[in-house]
């Protein structure tokens, strides 16, 4: 078992009184456990606790980001509007830069987690293959383009999105900030040619798909909807074809290299194609505890209810802004 230290050995070690001690755990992060009635403290965690609060730690300069500078770090998973909110970020705020790496949402997560960025863009839904995922399907508007109502179940959803991943990956849960809803689906050729109506489709018809990596939340629901119609992934074309971007997934559907690809709206309206959708999904901003308050992340979390970048959300299909800005919790629907 790791060594647990009392208060009174904390306060030595962090040359503080014992009610510090207390303050420290509620207002800092201080990693502690009560039993019976007593707080006992992880001494490996207490370490990595000063660390982590450490200014100008020598070894951490070159590897972790910092809090200020003006360059904010994002990772994790891929968006159209999240790549125009961050050139607006850079216009509205002289003297800043957002930089973003393209990790999937599980890999955003991962990299937070060792330091590397300020936030983590993700939408991991809730379970995975195997379990009980009925759906509320995303309204199909009916256009032109041969849209049709997935097979998911018509139910109210009681998916959940991020909070029971970053639970397992994170030692202290992050805040949670909403970046958007959008709508995610399948992207077919205009007209919806072979008549997809859900994964079970592409399944028995033997299409032909291009994937996204593991680790991203749209390979996590075509997995999960794969489960539910009872499909071997190995017998479907195309499989283990993997594109690191949404757009990128279109563009394969566009020329006619796959018959559908896991994808959100916005891509098939820029791009002219079809659109089968499965559900609303949120996608939230994961920030931890320690930098919600960073200079840049709060212009980027404020930049979100701000009427120019709404508008940015015009100029695509599929987005929903309601939630943008707002802390959410545990529970909150798309």
């Amino acid at each position: 078992m790791k060594q647990l230290l009392s208060t009174r050995e904390v306060a030595k070690v962090l040359g503080v009184n014992e009610k510090m001690v207390y303050s420290l755990i509620t207002e800092k992060g201080l990693p502690a456990t009560k039993v019976t009635g007593k707080w006992l403290f992880p001494a490996h965690l207490v370490e990595q606790w000063l660390e982590n609060n450490t200014v100008n730690h020598p070894e951490r300069a070159g590897g972790a980001v910092q809090p200020g500078g003006g360059v904010l770090v994002l990772a994790g998973s891929n968006d159209l509007l999240l790549d125009k909110a961050m050139g607006l970020f850079a216009d509205l705020n002289p003297g800043h830069i957002a930089a973003f790496a393209n990790l999937g949402s599980l890999g955003g997560i991962r990299a937070m987690r060792e330091g590397l960025c300020h936030m983590a863009a993700s939408h991991l839904m809730e379970g995975g293959p195997g379990a009980d995922h009925a759906a509320e399907p995303a309204a199909a508007s009916g256009d032109s383009r041969g849209e049709s109502r997935s097979g998911g179940g018509g139910g109210k959803s009681a998916r959940d999105y991020n909070f029971g991943h970053a639970r397992r990956e994170l030692e202290e849960a992050p805040a949670v900030v909403n970046f958007c809803i959008r709508e995610q689906g399948y992207l077919v050729a205009p007209g919806n040619p072979n008549a997809v109506r859900d994964a079970g489709d592409i399944a028995r018809k033997g299409l032909r798909v291009v994937n996204r990596p593991l680790g991203t939340g749209t390979r996590l629901l075509f997995d999960t909807e794969l489960s539910r119609v009872g499909a071997d992934p190995a017998r479907i074309p195309g499989y283990g074809t993997e594109v690191r971007r949404h757009l990128d997934a279109g563009i394969e559907v566009l020329a006619g290299r796959a018959d559908a690809a896991p994808g959100i709206r916005a891509v098939a309206g820029l791009l002219g194609l079809g659109f089968v959708p499965v559900q609303r999904e949120r996608f939230d901003l994961l920030v931890p505890r320690a930098r919600y308050f960073d200079r840049g992340v709060q212009l980027f979390l404020g930049m979100l209810v701000d009427a120019r970048f709404r508008a940015l959300a015009d100029g695509f299909e599929g987005y929903d802004l309601a939630k943008a800005g707002r802390v959410v919790f545990p529970g909150d629907a798309p």
